[in-house]
């Protein structure tokens, strides 16, 4: 098949084909609370990200979602007063997406193609923001992308799984893989499927530094999730709380145990 795809992008669409219908049987409407709750979940990468960006002014602002997915936060930057693009190498999922926008009264330019070779033009946005799309993609590919399609200096937002190297030996070691993880992931997802596509791997800290290579400044970085989402589910906020104050405590040994990282910085 000559489409220009490689092996690995036609297999993230044929997941997301099943995976569409799943994401539109479990959500018919957008979810602002994120945006306009005055409580805020202050231990939750995905809150504590958005906290960060509320504190912006986006209004009028070029903003790019990379990997959208069903546009869930493409719609959070337009009902701040963005201009937004979003895009996605799934066309199921942005239908979703795009039938989600319509009824809301979104104004939002979906897109369909690989984060590895955008059609943007060069210079376009201001803010770039990647929520769980880079453990997909061919990172210097991407970064590559993502810095031709930004103006200079504009603003980076990557809120991703991680694992460092040491911890991911011990993640992939027989005891772990064999009897840990099974017995874990029957208890974290209840018997669901888990979102996980045969190609992903969460970001080591190689891979965070070939897209900290980009930034001509890091402004932020945080880690979550030492125990949460790895041993026990995430909806207990006591269990959250703690996971991440003690992860706060650790101090620079919190790099070795976190599950996830947001980074914020300014592309060169």
């Amino acid at each position: 098949m000559n489409d220009g795809l490689t092996e690995r992008q036609r297999r993230e669409i044929e997941y997301h084909k099943d995976h569409a219908r799943t994401v539109a049987d479990k959500s018919q409407v957008v979810e602002y609370d994120v945006v306009t709750s005055h409580s805020r979940r202050w231990w939750n990468a995905f809150w504590d990200t958005w906290t960060y960006l509320m504190g912006l002014q986006l209004s009028g602002e070029r903003v790019l979602v990379v990997g959208c997915g069903s546009g869930q936060d493409a719609m959070l930057f337009a009902k701040l007063g963005a201009k937004v693009s979003a895009f996605d190498l799934s066309p199921e999922m942005l239908a979703y997406g795009v039938r989600l926008a319509k009824q809301e009264g979104l104004n939002i330019e979906f897109a369909e193609m690989p984060a590895e070779k955008m059609t943007f033009p060069d210079g376009s946005f201001d803010i770039v923001y990647c929520r769980d799309i880079l453990h997909h993609v061919d990172i210097p590919a991407t970064m590559r992308e993502i810095s031709r399609v930004s103006k200079p200096n504009a603003l980076i937002i990557v809120n991703e799984i991680y694992s460092h190297s040491i911890t991911d030996i011990v993640r992939r070691s027989d005891l772990v893989e064999r009897k840990l993880y099974p017995a874990m992931r029957k208890f974290v997802y209840k018997g669901e499927k888990p979102y996980i596509t045969a190609d992903e791997r969460k970001m080591s800290e190689h891979d965070i530094a070939l897209v900290t290579s980009r930034f001509s400044s890091l402004e932020k970085r945080k880690y979550f999730n030492w125990i949460v989402t790895r041993l026990i589910p995430d909806k207990f906020p006591i269990l959250n709380k703690l996971d991440r104050v003690g992860l706060v405590l650790l101090g620079p040994l919190g790099r070795f145990l976190a599950g996830r990282i947001v980074l914020v910085g300014r592309l060169k």
